[in-house]
């Protein structure tokens, strides 16, 4: 039994212990899980849900697109998501619930007064509550991060049938993809194959630390944000390495015209064998260089009429 003065800095320990044990799962590959980059006017409006991505994409975190008077409140979820913080102010983690009853309810047990000490002048049931919620969503987070980390391995997946346009039966038992008409757009056959090949080759390129592949496949924004995180990388002395990357499914969220600009959001399940290891030593320090993860992202395409796919923005599902 542990003596009753240390029970609120053990369960303090214990949680802070749990968060930081979810919050330590670092992204390696191409973009690091961030959302970032710019998709023309609709760079802080959300894409439509796809099978693939059946929730709410992550706002655009970081982007060089300014937010226009029209989308105000748009830009509000993106100022928002921009903001500083640390781990507990990322989107997707636990947001303004962390933030505000962690820094009342932990220091308030800290001191004594248990999880709802510190909010003041609200019933001890609402603190019993604020408590069990804590404590199922830690619980849920440690879950979820357990059940990414054995996710089984894809490597040996097809590649025919991977995406979800749009499909036909094929004439041997396959299928065939439609032309999927968006507006003014169309995205044929061969614009899904080049969305499936950048995929490949952008995450092989911030592997080898490539900026001249990953800027014939990226725009210039998208370039400066793959350069900082491998100036990062080069700093701390470590390396991502990806492999292995196929596609499981995909789904075209939308496509539209700009100008002499257009533009499609790719919804994309892919799995990958993602670390981050040492330079001097190979050594892993974080991820798993034999076992593949499986990851959901909406990539965002742009090209000029008649030019090729670049990357122009990534989003989280």
């Amino acid at each position: 039994m542990i003596p009753r003065r240390y029970q609120p800095w053990t369960i303090a320990l214990i949680i802070f212990a749990a968060l930081a044990f979810v919050a330590t799962e670092v992204d390696a590959r191409a973009g690091r899980g961030g959302s970032f980059g710019s998709r023309g006017v609709r760079t802080y409006t959300a894409p439509p849900a796809t099978s693939t991505a059946p929730k709410a994409a992550a706002p655009i975190q970081r982007s060089i697109t300014q937010p226009s008077t029209a989308t105000s409140g748009q830009a509000a979820a993106g100022r928002t998501a921009t903001s500083p913080g640390g781990f507990l102010g990322r989107p997707g983690f636990l947001g303004g619930l962390a933030a505000g009853f962690l820094g009342a309810g932990l220091l308030g047990m800290l001191f004594g007064h248990g999880l709802a000490g510190g909010l003041g002048g609200l019933a001890s049931i609402l603190g019993l509550i604020l408590q069990i919620g804590l404590v199922l969503l830690v619980a849920r987070l440690i879950w979820s991060w357990w059940q990414r980390r054995n996710q089984p391995a894809f490597a040996g997946a097809p590649r025919q049938g991977a995406y979800n346009f749009e499909r036909t039966s094929g004439t041997q038992g396959g299928a065939s993809m439609m032309p999927a008409m968006h507006g003014e757009v169309t995205i044929e056959p061969a614009d899904y194959d080049a969305f499936e090949r950048l995929l490949t080759e952008i995450q092989v390129a911030f592997s080898n630390e490539d900026l001249d592949a990953l800027r014939q496949r990226a725009t210039p924004e998208m370039l400066g944000y793959f350069a900082e995180d491998l100036t990062e990388n080069a700093s701390h002395g470590v390396v991502n390495k990806i492999s292995d990357v196929t596609l499981v499914s995909g789904d075209l969220a939308e496509a539209w015209r700009e100008g002499n600009a257009e533009y499609a959001t790719v919804a994309m399940r892919f799995s990958l064998v993602d670390s981050t290891v040492e330079r001097s030593s190979g050594r892993v320090v974080d991820g798993d260089a034999t076992q593949p993860v499986e990851v959901t992202e909406l990539w965002t395409f742009r090209r000029v009429s008649g030019g090729q796919w670049l990357l122009s923005a990534v989003q989280q599902a």
